[in-house]
């Protein structure tokens, strides 16, 4: 069969670029994805690059961790541009700020982060769920607001558990289990406390906020994108408490999955409500 369809053009949200198939053509979205290396891949590789060394500079990211935050921030720009770059950068700063704040009282209870910063597993765990989510909008541009949303709210779990953890070990007076609610040593895995959790719902929805304003998405998905941040990191505390305590897995395989989970939620709760939208 031909393809003689008339011109069609495509707007997307979320910082993709719009496309035009010429008539008489069959756009099969090769011609998008090689147009979209060309236009973004070499300001995206400059700034991910300079994201990156700004990082080991400042003794956050070891060198293996600055090469994973290289590939997760050029996915991002390639997928929704800049402002993708603005939601990854909110995270980033979330990060060193939370983590070195109270640091000597970390130290003296033994739970403070390793000086030389966060290795690459350590980074894919906490960043790979968004690459993976962002990753398909540039090959299928028609879902890439859906996808979006997934990649933010695995970002915003990344930034909330964070925050959770590290104020909390650097501010609570007391601590919880949170299956029972027991009193908990700080800084144990699946320990909780008022103070780090309000923290992690603060951050959760800095990144929702910040990812509306830049226009990575659309206003009306900030609260899903909150809410499914905040599952995710109560999720990793329950796991924390259980699986981990018990050695059937590490703390990069509960980050990684409490952030698939914050994917996971955001986009099926997206897909039905534009389901029932229509």
């Amino acid at each position: 069969m031909g393809c003689s369809e008339p011109t069609t053009r495509r707007i997307l949200r979320g910082g993709a670029a719009a496309s035009a198939a010429k008539p008489g053509s069959c756009d099969t979205g090769a011609g998008r994805v090689t147009s979209l290396f060309q236009s973004r891949g070499l300001p995206a590789a400059v700034v991910a690059l300079g994201f990156a060394v700004i990082a080991r500079t400042l003794g956050a990211v070891t060198d293996g961790g600055a090469m994973m935050g290289v590939l997760v921030a050029f996915v991002l720009m390639l997928a929704a541009g800049f402002p993708g770059f603005l939601s990854l950068a909110t995270v980033f700063v979330i990060t060193v700020v939370t983590t070195r704040w109270g640091y000597s009282r970390k130290q003296q209870l033994g739970v403070a982060e390793r000086r030389h910063g966060r290795t690459a597993s350590q980074v894919l765990a906490n960043l790979g769920a968004a690459a993976l989510c962002a990753l398909p909008s540039i090959w299928f541009p028609r879902f890439s607001a859906i996808l979006l949303v997934g990649a933010m709210a695995a970002l915003a779990e990344a930034a909330a558990d964070t925050a959770s953890s590290e104020v909390g070990q650097a501010t609570a007076r007391r601590a919880y289990r949170i299956t029972d609610f027991r009193d908990a040593t700080i800084g144990t895995n699946g320990a909780i406390s008022v103070e780090g959790t309000i923290s992690g719902c603060v951050a959760a929805c800095m990144v929702s906020w910040v990812s509306a304003v830049v226009g990575v998405v659309s206003w009306n998905w900030t609260p899903l994108i909150a809410l499914a941040a905040i599952a995710g990191m109560f999720l990793d505390s329950v796991i924390g408490a259980t699986w981990e305590n018990a050695g059937k897995m590490g703390n990069d395989s509960v980050n990684f999955v409490s952030t698939v989970f914050a994917a996971d939620l955001a986009l099926t709760v997206a897909m039905v409500m534009e389901k029932l939208g229509r």
